[in-house]
């Protein structure tokens, strides 16, 4: 691990820092005389999770898994969805940014043929990192885009049929990756270069590769629907991920080098405390704590669980808790280990397990719960009650594992999730063949997907959301079990929700002539919104 911390500060230091501004990422990656494909790649996957960290952070306050705390105040657009050109403008930037990285070793291995495997791995999170941009702001720059001083005002593709040539470009990545498989079995001589330290999600794992790229095409051919003519709807015969997307360059609790989601969260690595104006919603611990549903995640996932703080997003007021006194209401510091919810804690289970946890990129649970949809919708075959059980088991595992990979013997997924099935015995949201028609099978699968998310990749959740509108809130309640639009919404829509984020300043300024015009917080969808 110390080598792929190496390799990764080499690439830093090359292409400078993550946090550079739009305009920089089009510096032309064709022309850039510095850098290897074996220093890049790993820099963008390490700098994808840490955009991922940004993601969850968005998604989370919007879908419930997060509200705000006592004690603070300037929560402003959070709480009203007042949104202006710089409300989470980050995401932009950062995935632009990443994406630069990812275009670099494209274009500098496309020619090679011994790069096959770094050329294939790029493209894939190229096309990773646009849907999330996609699935962000619908219309983006794309055909024009990173093309450095070449084109500085790209025009914009229509979401769909960016959609649509993501699925082809996952079907190249494969392609190319399975020459270089082949190449690499058949070529004694041949000279492929393996991914290995230069991968911190798979360690080089060329068959993972493609079952993640399949399970992303999988994610875009469900989410694209009617809306999409995807040119090629089948998949490789490696079939779908069985195992998390975790990147980990070998994170520790040094400085610069913890975890970023628990750097922001629980502590840097000074000890000083991380955010603490933000706590559980109601309506998320409703899922854990016996009034929707009994699951023992809760007590793996919170502090204190069940008498985890709580609130509801938008209220205000001095009787509101803040996060408790060193530690962090998702450390579940609880749960017995002497270490857990401490500046050193790096043994521990749950959602925040650690300074030197890897950060997940996709859980195998959304890649079975995905596979369950698309079995019930026809896009694939399989048998989903299996697909959903596994789904859900994923969950558990995740959650339950230690950042070593290892599970402590009072802490058993299986154990747990069979108790899961005993403790909800006629919930459909739990038992999938009491799921009586497609519609409840779906909410079956997207609530689980929402649990098995859970301030893990709110982005996910909150898009999942929009185009499904589960799980289930009831309209224009103020009860906080019963809604996570916040108290003090400004939307005039019947969930009082919004529907999307506005492009950022660097946009409206810099390439105004090609930015769509019109956009609302509250009346403009992503393509594949219910609306």
């Amino acid at each position: 691990m110390k080598k792929s911390i190496l390799i990764i500060a080499t690439g830093l230091i090359v292409l400078g820092s993550s946090c550079k501004k739009y305009l920089d990422i089009n510096q032309n990656p064709n022309t850039a005389t510095s850098g290897t494909p074996e220093t890049v790649l790993p820099q963008a996957l390490v700098s994808t999770a840490a955009t991922m960290n940004s993601y969850n952070i968005y998604g989370s306050q919007l879908v419930g898994y997060m509200a705000n705390a006592g004690g603070y105040g300037g929560f402003g657009s959070s709480v009203t969805y007042d949104y202006s050109n710089s409300t989470f403008s980050n995401l932009w930037t950062n995935s632009y940014d990443v994406l630069n990285d990812f275009q670099y070793v494209i274009a500098q291995t496309d020619t090679l043929p011994d790069y096959g495997y770094f050329n294939g791995s790029a493209r894939i999170m190229k096309v990773f990192n646009f849907q999330m941009l996609v699935d962000t702001y619908n219309d983006v720059p794309y055909t024009e885009a990173l093309k450095g001083i070449n084109n500085l005002t790209p025009s914009y593709d229509k979401a769909e049929d960016i959609y649509k040539d993501l699925a082809v470009q996952l079907d190249s990545a494969i392609a190319k990756i399975k020459r270089t498989m082949n190449d690499e079995e058949t070529n004694s001589t041949s000279n492929v270069k393996v991914l290995s330290t230069s991968d911190p999600m798979f360690s080089g794992d060329m068959t993972k590769w493609i079952q993640f790229a399949n399970t992303i095409k999988l994610r875009l051919i469900i989410r694209g629907g009617n809306k999409v003519a995807f040119t090629n709807t089948t998949f490789d015969p490696a079939g779908f991920l069985t195992t998390d997307a975790i990147v980990n360059p070998g994170y520790t609790r040094d400085n610069g080098k913890q975890n970023p989601v628990w750097n922001t969260w629980v502590f840097t690595y000074t000890g000083a405390a991380g955010n603490k104006a933000w706590i559980p919603s109601k309506f998320i611990l409703d899922f854990y704590n016996g009034y929707k549903l009994t699951d023992y995640r809760g007590d793996a996932s919170y502090y204190s669980f069940p008498a985890t703080a709580s609130n509801q997003l938008g209220f205000e007021s001095s009787s509101v808790p803040s996060s408790p006194a060193g530690s962090a209401w998702l450390s579940g510091a609880n749960t017995g280990e002497a270490d857990r919810g401490s500046t050193s804690a790096g043994k521990s289970i749950g959602i925040m397990k650690g300074p030197n946890a890897g950060e997940p990129i996709m859980l195998a649970a959304e890649s079975y719960l995905l596979q369950a949809e698309g079995v019930v919708k026809g896009t694939i075959t399989g048998d989903a009650k299996a697909l959903f059980d596994n789904g859900v088991l994923a969950s558990y595992q995740y959650i339950y594992k230690k950042p070593d990979g290892t599970y402590n013997s009072n802490w058993d997924p299986q154990t747990d999730y069979d108790s899961y099935l005993e403790n909800n015995p006629a919930s459909y949201l739990v038992h999938f063949e009491l799921a009586t028609s497609l519609e409840e099978q779906i909410e079956a699968i997207i609530t689980q997907k929402y649990l098995a998310l859970n301030f893990i990749n709110g982005a996910e959740a909150w898009n999942e959301y929009r185009r499904t509108h589960y799980p289930a809130i009831v309209n224009g309640s103020s009860d906080a079990n019963l809604t996570f639009a916040s108290t003090q919404s400004i939307s005039t829509r019947p969930d009082r929700l919004p529907t999307r984020v506005l492009y950022p300043l660097t946009e409206s300024s810099n390439n105004s002539s090609n930015m769509p015009k019109g956009i609302s917080p509250f009346a403009s969808f992503i393509f594949w919104a219910l609306q």
